[in-house]
């Protein structure tokens, strides 16, 4: 099985810098490494050149963001699997074998995602991905690991292998086969949940999605775009109802805008509280954006297939704000 790491690099030379040397170091047994880069400025590429010359690269014409720079970049690998890899994760001694196992235990497992650890304290798990992702009935995600921003320490209680509903962005597996299937990434998401969109139709093409907590990775997270900007809580936000309008079943799906409306505008009061002014405005400017291309992303309905159970809990939002439960482990499943 001819595995590719494919890190996505715009600007990037000082995190590359840092974490290639344990990509090099673990990974050269069974993969082939690529850096794709869209349209750097900087000397990321000939930092790579100069410092790791068994390193293929790839440049894209233009900065797409992470969807549109994926896309582009996979088209020129050949690879029975992707494994598209943030520029600012440090990968472990033997990540990529238990990955491989899991691949070939069953041949319609299309994506697996390792077990991610925050890189700036490593007791912990990372925000991004954590031990594998779901949603609730209203499209919000959530983690094994990780609701909101209550993370938990990792105490080896996701040590399993899961079957999951999204496999984190910042360290996926996919079966290249099945990407291209799935016509990849949807570009019109730029950067931010367009892996939970591509996950949700993988499903659909009657794939299923693995977390593997043999394989550990450390990922610093927002190094790219911080948590706490604006534009991220846009993208996420937006992101999130584009989710919702091209893969939800076609009886709840006004239902769940409309819900949305409410529940987003409550967020939206929340940060008003915190003195978060700029993320209320992100969030208007999130729901505005995604009426623009309602009617877009509504024609996107016609190739996407609605078949699965997509939701895990009815409400993360009721469970976590008002039940108070912290932690997946306490949660209540439908």
């Amino acid at each position: 099985m001819k595995v590719a790491i494919v890190i996505l690099n715009w600007n990037g030379e000082k995190l590359l810098e840092k974490f290639l040397p344990s990509v090099i170091k673990y990974s050269l047994e069974y993969a082939d490494v690529y850096i794709a880069d869209n349209a750097s400025t900087d000397n990321s590429i000939a930092f790579v050149k100069e410092n790791y010359p068994e390193i293929n690269i790839i440049v894209n014409k233009e900065n797409g963001g992470y969807a549109k720079g994926y896309n582009d970049a996979l088209k020129h690998i050949k690879a029975d699997i992707f494994c598209l890899l943030n520029s600012d994760i440090e990968v472990t001694n033997n990540w990529l074998k238990p990955i491989i196992d899991v691949f070939n235990k069953n041949e319609k497992t299309a994506v697996v995602q390792p077990k991610i650890l925050d890189f700036k304290d490593k007791s912990k798990f990372e925000y991004a991905g954590a031990a594998g992702g779901y949603l609730d009935f209203f499209g919000f995600p959530f983690c094994r690991g990780r609701i909101f921003n209550s993370i938990e320490k990792d105490y080896n209680q996701y040590n399993d292998e899961a079957t999951i509903f999204w496999a984190s962005g910042a360290c996926l597996f996919v079966k290249s086969a099945v990407f291209f299937e799935a016509n990849g990434f949807d570009e019109d998401y730029f950067a931010h949940q367009e892996e939970i969109d591509l996950c949700w139709r993988i499903h659909n093409l009657g794939y299923t999605i693995k977390y593997c907590g043999l394989s550990i990775v450390y990922h610093v997270g927002g190094a790219t775009l911080n948590n706490m900007h604006p534009k991220k809580t846009f993208l996420n936000f937006r992101n999130s109802l584009f989710n919702i309008i091209k893969n939800t079943p076609s009886n709840w799906m006004i239902i769940i805008i409309l819900s949305r409306l409410f529940l987003d505008g409550l967020a939206g009061i929340r940060f008003i509280l915190q003195f978060k002014i700029n993320h209320t405005f992100a969030i208007i400017k999130a729901h505005f954006s995604f009426y623009y291309y309602f009617i877009k992303f509504l024609k996107k309905r016609k190739n996407v297939k609605q078949s699965v159970k997509y939701y895990r809990v009815k409400s993360i939002v009721w469970q976590y704000f008002v039940l108070r439960k912290k932690k997946f482990s306490v949660l209540k499943n439908v």
